[in-house]
């Protein structure tokens, strides 16, 4: 998978244009009809827990400066209903793109319900795992994806971009929360991949929020320079052809903490040095990584010690005729399979660890498949009406973007977490996800000034989505219980 998934699925990290006015809602009397609100009870069994609960799935009418209706926002909200806590928090999820929907999250992660992978016979089933037992839930769907559109006559690229979209989701979150009487309850914001991005755009832009807590799942953090991007991606290499038993290791965290201690001093060094590096030192390093990582010293000699991410991904089992996956480098597909359009050409879309035989199926599909059985919940369970049909991944949508320039904005989360001392951070990642990679992600958060001591980090067996793999569904949603709930 080439650079053109890396924007596709996160974007990169870009430069932010000056934020415009703020996206608010319409009043009632600005559209020719009123927003549509579906409101359903139900029971169901999360953590252990019996719980009674609402789905709440809503439009937002939202308008540009002058108050002219721009577009419908549907959210789509779970609510205890026998806890009376005054404490209760309320976590609103997104995942990115952009031009994804919020399906991974909401119905393969933390959603009361989730989509088995039984073929043609795909249902909606309860998540023993979802983490409504501790936290109100909203799920945002962006405009473009779900069932959130642009009005007709609008253009769509007045959300299709940095600032239009990260002030769009501020603003729902702002009107959900004063809507459902909740501005006194704790709140939390989760963003995944590309919504890890939104997450610091809408932290920079709503102090007004007064937010408890930020989660980040697959952190968008390429560093800039000659070296750092070639640093940061090493400990996920290793990691892959650890999984592939091209390399030796006692566990996946100990090759990544190893890899990660040669990354930033020995490796590091090297790479500064350059062309002053002796050729001794420069064959000794060459011969670290080939143990380390699993690629011929003479290969990455022959790269001056720099492997991109198509190198490792391209030629680690080559002598097999197969590539590793990008969003998890546990897949693998053919190097002579035939051509298909990002991000579909990528073995690690949808990937989830294959389940032991005779394993029951608990897994979730991959990004658009089940589409009826989604629909048909929102539908016929939930009673939301709507003409239009659920886009879980939007490629126009992604090819529309307006990403703003180029720079890292994890600077604005740790801007933020200055700002208010009570904002804490969590952060998730999959040691095989070489996409966004983790050691990437933590060196973005350790040169944007988050503190330290404010900021919780969970290492998974997994790649970009480590909701993808059942194995992770109970500890995940332990370690968010405890975030949201200290």
């Amino acid at each position: 998978m080439r650079a053109s998934l890396r924007a596709l699925l996160m974007g990169a990290c870009l430069t932010l244009a000056p934020m415009g006015a703020e996206v608010v809602l319409a009043a009632p009397s600005a559209v020719a009809r009123a927003p549509v609100v579906a409101t359903t009870q139900h029971v169901g069994t999360f953590n252990g827990q019996k719980v009674a609960y609402k789905a709440i799935v809503a439009e937002t009418f939202l308008t540009d400066g002058a108050g002219a209706p721009t577009g419908s926002l549907v959210t789509t909200a779970y609510v205890r209903t026998d806890a009376k806590d005054a404490a209760r928090p309320v976590l609103f999820l997104f995942n990115g793109g952009p031009g994804a929907s919020t399906t991974p999250l909401h119905f393969g992660a933390f959603g009361p319900k989730k989509r088995t992978e039984d073929g043609p016979n795909q249902r909606m089933v309860d998540n023993p795992d979802s983490i409504l037992d501790a936290v109100d839930l909203v799920f945002i769907d962006p405009i473009g994806t779900g069932y959130s559109r642009p009005f007709p006559g609008v253009d769509g690229k007045t959300f299709w971009s940095r600032d239009g979209d990260a002030a769009s989701v501020k603003s729902v979150m702002a009107q959900w929360l004063k809507a459902n009487g909740r501005e006194a309850s704790p709140r939390y914001m989760l963003g995944q991949s590309y919504g890890t991005t939104r997450a610091a755009l809408v932290a920079d832009i709503g102090a007004d929020l007064k937010l408890d807590g930020v989660l980040l799942f697959a952190l968008v953090g390429y560093p800039p320079g000659r070296e750092m991007p070639f640093v940061t991606t090493l400990p996920t290499f290793a990691t892959t052809a650890w999984y592939h038993r091209k390399v030796a290791g006692r566990s996946v965290q100990q090759v990544h903490d190893e890899a990660v201690e040669f990354a930033r001093t020995q490796y590091v060094t090297a790479l500064i040095k350059g062309a002053s590096l002796p050729e001794a030192e420069k064959r000794a390093v060459a011969e670290k990584m080939s143990a380390m990582i699993g690629l011929p010293t003479e290969f990455i000699l022959a790269k001056d010690l720099r492997l991109s991410r198509e190198d490792f991904m391209f030629n680690l089992l080559k002598d097999q005729g197969l590539r590793t996956g990008q969003l998890d480098g546990r897949a693998t597909a053919r190097l002579d399979a035939p051509a298909k359009r990002p991000p579909y050409d990528d073995p690690g879309m949808g990937f989830a660890e294959p389940r032991p035989p005779g394993a029951k199926p608990t897994g979730v599909l991959p990004v658009a498949k089940g589409m009826n059985a989604l629909e048909s919940y929102f539908k016929d369970t939930l009673k939301f009406r709507t003409s239009e049909t659920y886009n879980s991944l939007n490629l126009d949508v992604n090819a529309a973007w307006d990403h703003q320039g180029m720079g890292d904005v994890n600077g604005l989360l740790g801007k933020a977490m200055q700002a208010s001392p009570k904002m804490r951070l969590f952060w998730a990642a999959g040691y095989y996800d070489v996409t966004t990679p983790p050691y990437g992600a933590r060196y973005a958060l350790d040169q944007a000034g988050v503190p330290g001591e404010r900021l919780t980090a969970a290492y998974f067996d997994g790649g970009h989505s480590v909701f993808t793999d059942p194995g992770n569904h109970a500890a995940l949603s332990a370690a968010v219980r405890r975030f949201v709930r200290p």
